[in-house]
């Protein structure tokens, strides 16, 4: 008897192991940086690409706020720029994030963190890039396609009916009036303005400083950390080492990363096909951007 439920006991004991460890598996797939134990980690925020949707990014800061396990942020920017307003809704809530959690956030340069993509990187406690990083770019871009010759030659005429004199400013078929291009520099400007207020801002440096280097030109990353728009030289390892050192972490941080969700069939359907023409086939969409170009 004694050697039966010995036995049983065994296998009862195996039995919960075997659970305990599938348990922790599947959370781990599902819960992946959420899970609550494994000591002070520093978060690795991956920002790649020409940036038009800004909400994985803000996502995943909105996870690590409440995870106590994080205790500092790095964004990984690898990216030319992008769209105007997910720049700055990026931009904006990692100095909220910071902020409202007190949790320092480390920007690494990878390659390239130009325009719209140093936008987001200056609003960081500080820039980490590598030497030959490409980054600056601190200007606006604005490209309105004419197909309007184009038009003419197949036999194709358009016809324009509208109630407000500006209505189909940036038309594709057309050249710009010279009202319309004084309209659109003016929106141009402002916003520009805005880009140079934010780096002002982020870098705390006087905007006297940065308006002489905000013409879209580009600098290596060795020539931004002389011009102060980095903090420093180094790769992405230096970055988490730096994140880390600004909580207490001593030698090299753990690190969480969360797995990027794979592009399907149906995001191509539903985010990568806009149309080449917008309704009509009249007007442009205006697109005004940090882009480095």
């Amino acid at each position: 008897m004694a050697g039966r439920s010995g036995r049983r006991l065994a296998v009862g004991l195996l039995i919960g192991l075997i659970v305990f460890l599938v348990a922790v598996g599947l959370a781990a797939v599902f819960l992946g940086p959420r899970l609550p134990f494994g000591g002070d980690r520093v978060a690795v925020i991956p920002i790649e690409g020409v940036i038009t949707d800004p909400r994985e990014v803000i996502e995943q800061l909105t996870r690590y706020r409440d995870l106590p396990s994080v205790k500092a942020v790095v964004l990984r920017i690898n990216s030319p720029g992008g769209a105007v307003a997910p720049s700055q809704e990026i931009y904006q809530e990692v100095l909220k994030f910071r902020r409202e959690t007190g949790k320092p956030v480390v920007a690494s340069l990878g390659s390239v963190a130009a325009s719209g993509g140093y936008y987001i990187a200056a609003a960081s406690d500080r820039i980490v890039a590598n030497p030959g990083s490409i980054t600056g770019s601190i200007g606006v871009i604005l490209q309105i396609p004419n197909i309007g010759g184009l038009l003419q030659k197949v036999g194709i005429k358009t016809t324009v009916i509208k109630a407000g004199e500006n209505k189909d400013l940036g038309s594709i078929t057309r050249d710009l009036t010279e009202t319309e291009r004084q309209i659109l520099q003016g929106v141009m400007d402002d916003v520009h303005g805005q880009f140079i207020e934010a780096v002002a801002t982020g870098r705390r440096l006087d905007r006297g400083r940065v308006e002489p280097l905000a013409d879209g030109r580009i600098f290596s990353g060795r020539q931004a950390l002389g011009l102060g728009l980095v903090d420093e030289l180094g790769d992405l390892p230096d970055a988490i080492v730096r994140a880390g050192k600004l909580v207490g972490i001593a030698g090299r941080p753990k690190v969480i990363q969360e797995r990027r969700r794979r592009f399907s069939l149906w995001d191509l359907v539903t985010e990568g096909l806009g149309p080449v023409l917008p309704a009509g086939g009249t007007s442009a969409t205006i697109a005004i951007q940090y882009l480095w170009q």
